[in-house]
């Protein structure tokens, strides 16, 4: 081989092998992309949907490396459903990885607002993860199910505990109730079953007064009175009367509750019942199970307040009462302060 033939060989092999070396380098070890993405990969998606999102949302800085990890992790066969984050730090190996082995990032399950009807509660879970609100219904009403966690569709809303959880996307709805469960064991302390007890309640009491409770009021600085009044009135056998335990008969619907409605034949019509319903009616906050625990009677319990209207000023809050006089005045000037108003 002559020497001119020789070098030339040696410096196309050094010029392969450096495109070789700076591509193993660039696929495995430099950073590829300029802002962090989050990607949902749904069922039945493809890698190429997949490459192109990726490419587009998190600014790839070579497609060429990205193209050429999908091909050698064979995405197309092993990429699975997820959320995934593809980070400015990640190289193009470690994102091909990340979609075929399901390493995800969780998402933030928020369990908030008025949470009172299956459907609903549903429907907020399902726009969060990938399960359907069928699946999510289906669950809530599933006795075998809930059953494992000590509950029924009776009172599945006392498992149900308002707040944010991280979760994976693509979580079951056993998943989801296990994170219930652990939230509610957590709420569930020493202490709390102590103040339970002391006011002759069971957990699941609590959650059914306290589901009353949120019901009546979203003001959290006057729930502990609205709790004391109903403690006060199971304390001396009067029924609770509570106007949200009649909306609950009518699932929600009803625009204003009239004397005609109390007489609806259910075990949740606190008019017609002593005690407690035999389940909650919307799912109860931590606010209004800790004003529950933590009572105002307005007095001594069974000798403070018994009853309570909206406030005549018209700011969300109530007025109380110890004697029924004493309400029918609170009414009176609720009603008179409605009136002047609708002819204003």
């Amino acid at each position: 081989m002559k020497k001119g033939t020789y070098i030339l060989l040696t410096l196309v092999v050094l010029a392969i092998g450096a495109v070789l070396g700076f591509n193993w380098l660039r696929d495995n070890k430099l950073p590829n992309f300029r802002k962090q993405a989050e990607i949902y990969v749904y069922p039945g998606t493809t890698a190429d949907e997949v490459l192109e999102m990726i490419a587009d949302k998190a600014q790839v800085m070579s497609r060429a490396s990205l193209e050429r990890c999908f091909r050698a992790k064979q995405v197309e066969q092993y990429l699975t459903p997820g959320h995934y984050t593809v980070s400015p730090s990640d190289a193009s190996v470690y994102v091909a990885r990340m979609l075929n082995n399901g390493w995800q990032s969780p998402v933030h399950l928020t369990l908030t607002g008025n949470l009172r009807i299956k459907g609903n509660i549903a429907a907020k879970i399902a726009s969060q993860l990938l399960l359907d609100s069928a699946t999510v219904h289906q669950a809530l009403n599933d006795d075998r199910l809930l059953a494992e966690y000590g509950f029924t569709p009776r009172n599945v809303f006392s498992l149900l505990m308002p707040d944010t959880y991280d979760i994976y996307w693509t979580a079951s709805m056993v998943d989801v109730l296990d994170k219930q469960k652990a939230a509610w064991d957590a709420f569930w302390t020493g202490e709390r079953d102590n103040k339970a007890k002391k006011l002759r309640l069971s957990r699941q009491q609590v959650s059914v007064l306290a589901s009353i409770v949120k019901a009546e009021s979203n003001n959290e600085a006057e729930m502990p009175l609205i709790a004391g009044v109903y403690l006060n009135r199971l304390k001396i056998g009067m029924p609770l009367q509570a106007d949200p335990t009649i909306a609950f008969c009518y699932d929600y619907q009803l625009s204003r509750i009239l004397l005609r409605h109390l007489e609806v034949d259910s075990a949740y019509n606190t008019y017609k019942h002593t005690g407690l319903p035999p389940g909650p009616i919307c799912v109860p906050t931590r606010a209004a199970m800790e004003a529950v625990l933590n009572p105002d009677f307005g007095g001594t319990w069974g000798a403070g307040n018994l009853y309570f209207c909206a406030n005549a000023d018209f700011s969300g809050t109530h007025v109380f009462a110890k004697t029924l006089a004493e309400h029918n005045r609170n009414a009176q000037a609720f009603q008179a302060e409605l009136n002047r108003r609708s002819r204003k």
